[in-house]
């Protein structure tokens, strides 16, 4: 059970609320339209049981690409988390896993990633190697650019996609690009709050992010512009998809939530940027619950 808690601890597992909820609910608008195109032509509508089949493939396949992705910032970022009193007790830095076990863990989980991409048809498993290529671009972009957060944006906004495109969603619809556009954002805007805190050990070893090249106020204002620009893309998304009320109500309801976000972080206070990351838990749970309550719930 140790074993099992310092790798679910490497990986930081009780994170995957972050994306999964927005894979689901790409999943989730076109297993709908499905039903919707079904019905309009009077065929039969998929089987109950494959739908909870691709249901739980794209959890798996969410699941195992986000392992593989943590895995790999933890091994490749190891010499720098040492040296940095925030990140210094991190698993590998501290001597709880060794660098051939993350290896080992990494590509594991990109097998696993990539198998249940296959399972999830041709189009899933042909696109499941650029899927890892740019979640793992990641964790090697502060080396190189200070966009490092649009990355993270970038690889988070895959998740919807993947989710509709995995349910047999047509990869010409505007659905799940303005959802991807709405949760890269989200992701980039406050990933730049979590880079702040890590302003000046950053400077020091020469690595680059949104906060190094341009300080934390204007930063900070770039945060809150992605974020209103990721309700903005929420909000849309009813138009597109004819949702109702109870999906604007839910939308509402996570525009308040990253209102009091960024009211916990200030230029002169970054002492609860850790307290305003962990509210983003809520904001994929709740909009995932929403938009199906708007679906299904009459």
């Amino acid at each position: 059970m140790n074993r099992i808690q310092t790798y679910l601890s490497f990986v930081r597992f009780s994170h995957s609320v972050f994306a999964l909820p927005f894979a689901l609910t790409g999943a989730l608008l076109a297993l709908h339209e499905q039903s919707t195109s079904a019905l309009r032509a009077s065929v039969d509508r998929l089987p109950a049981g494959e739908i909870g089949w691709r249901v739980a493939w794209i959890v798996i396949a969410m699941v195992a690409a986000r392992s593989a992705a943590m895995g790999f910032n933890r091994l490749v970022d190891a010499q720098y988390d040492a040296k940095n009193p925030r990140t210094a007790m991190r698993e590998i830095p501290r001597g709880a896993m060794t660098r051939r076990e993350a290896i080992v863990f990494v590509a594991v989980s990109s097998a696993a990633f990539i198998a249940a991409s296959y399972q999830l048809g041709r189009v899933c498993f042909a696109l499941s190697p650029v899927a890892l290529a740019i979640v793992f671009w990641y964790s090697l972009a502060k080396r190189f650019t200070s966009y490092t957060q649009l990355f993270l944006a970038l690889a988070m906004a895959v998740a919807p996609v993947g989710g509709w495109l995995a349910a047999g969603g047509p990869i010409g619809a505007v659905e799940p690009w303005l959802l991807g556009a709405a949760i890269g954002t989200w992701v980039g805007g406050f990933d730049i709050l979590y880079a702040c805190q890590d302003l000046d050990f950053d400077r020091a070893a020469g690595l680059k992010s949104i906060p190094v090249r341009f300080g934390v106020r204007h930063s900070l204002l770039l945060s809150r512009l992605m974020h209103v620009i990721a309700v903005a893309c929420l909000a849309g998304l009813a138009a597109v998809a004819d949702l109702g009320p109870v999906y604007l109500a839910g939308v509402g309801l996570v525009a308040v939530l990253l209102v009091y976000e960024q009211s916990l972080v200030s230029e002169h206070d970054l002492s609860q940027v850790k307290r305003a990351f962990d509210l983003n838990g809520y904001v994929g749970i709740l909009y995932f619950v929403a938009t199906a309550a708007s679906l299904y719930v009459k």
